[in-house]
């Protein structure tokens, strides 16, 4: 791997190409450490917000 990059000369690059598309499809959200430190992964996460939706009753049964 070289120490630097001209990207001005490289050829073949599209910058953003896929930026629309993630941006449509994921949600980043900032924990809290101490919050990070109960749910390590976005799996764990997902399956307690699942869980806290359905008991309030507005989630579904339906998970991804």
């Amino acid at each position: 791997m070289r120490e630097e990059y001209d990207f001005a000369t490289m050829k073949g690059g599209v910058r953003g190409k896929y930026a629309n598309a993630f941006e449509h499809t994921a949600t980043t959200v900032l924990l809290d450490s101490d919050v990070a430190e109960i749910f390590p992964d976005s799996q764990s996460v997902n399956e307690a917000l699942r869980t806290l939706t359905r008991a309030l009753g507005k989630g579904s049964d339906n998970a991804q």
